[in-house]
């Protein structure tokens, strides 16, 4: 498993930031610039390590591709987290999980058993719960799987687009800069995803009563979760329903909301004020170092 490593090494404060389901660690580069840049300016040494999920971006294929399911990549957290606690000692571990991201952060924060570091201190879920609408599932399953070619990056780009309106608005050169690092060249000339095409097959054996017995497991987790967390919304996603974001205020950790108008499924923490309330939740005003 790859990932990508921003700020110091050395820093006791690590901040891991992981992914969707068909995204890569590159997802997060201007929200671990902008942790560095306020870090800085607090004199406060941070570390961010952004993964590849096995599968994604750099990281390796699996052979079996009923690998890919969540045993697979909580288990690949625990080894890096463990690979990362030997390079230097955890103070503070935070987590910033976006879809599938959010999803192994719950499952580590609240499975109080699992080897762990350092306690996780503070959990941002990012348009994500227990509840995975059944709809967005349906529509994530009509393109997973499916890699190109395109003809170019721009192909590729324009492609990805239309694929996720629920991103919301990003400027062109923003929204090249999230997929650039999605595409990789091939020898014919063209272009691909990044990510293994059988990351497709176990997502299309999940069934609507499978679907429903893996959100009663992850309720049992939420309510066991300590972590301090933050839970944002697209306001028009279709994958965390308004309902489910409501029952989560009320039990568990009780995040704090916080909804983003004009965005779906999900929020790409590139726009300035989702950049804001990440920062302002991992290291906010008035903190000691």
């Amino acid at each position: 498993m790859a990932c990508w490593q921003w700020g110091d090494a050395a820093a006791a404060h690590l901040v891991v930031c992981v992914h969707g389901l068909s995204r890569q660690g590159r997802d997060f580069d201007v929200l671990a610039r902008a942790l560095l840049a306020r870090a800085a300016a607090r004199g406060q040494p941070l570390r961010v390590v952004c993964p590849d999920v096995v599968g994604r971006g750099e990281s390796d294929w699996l052979k079996e591709p009923m690998g890919y399911q969540f045993p697979t990549y909580v288990g690949d957290m625990l080894t890096l987290l463990g690979t990362l606690a030997q390079q230097a000692p955890i103070g503070r571990f935070d987590w910033v999980g976006t879809s599938m991201g959010g999803l192994i952060g719950l499952m580590l924060a609240g499975a109080p058993d699992l080897p762990l570091p350092a306690p996780l201190r503070r959990l941002v879920l990012n348009d994500v719960g227990p509840v995975i609408e059944w709809q967005a599932l349906q529509r994530i399953g009509q393109y997973l799987g499916k890699s190109g070619p395109f003809e170019s990056v721009e192909a590729g780009a324009a492609c990805l687009r239309a694929l996720a309106p629920g991103f919301g608005p990003h400027t062109d050169a923003q929204w090249l800069a999230l997929s650039r690092p999605m595409l990789r060249a091939r020898p014919e000339g063209d272009w691909r995803l990044h990510y293994d095409p059988a990351i497709a097959v176990p997502y299309a054996a999940v069934t609507p009563e499978s679907s429903a017995q893996g959100e009663a497991l992850l309720w049992q987790l939420y309510d066991r979760v300590k972590a301090d967390t933050l839970l944002l919304r697209g306001a028009e996603s279709d994958l965390l329903s308004a309902a489910t974001a409501s029952a989560m205020q009320a039990r568990g950790p009780r995040p704090r909301l916080l909804e983003f108008a004009g965005v779906g499924h999900a929020p790409t923490l590139v726009a300035d004020d989702q950049v804001a309330a990440v920062l302002d939740f991992l290291l906010p005003a008035g903190e000691a170092p």
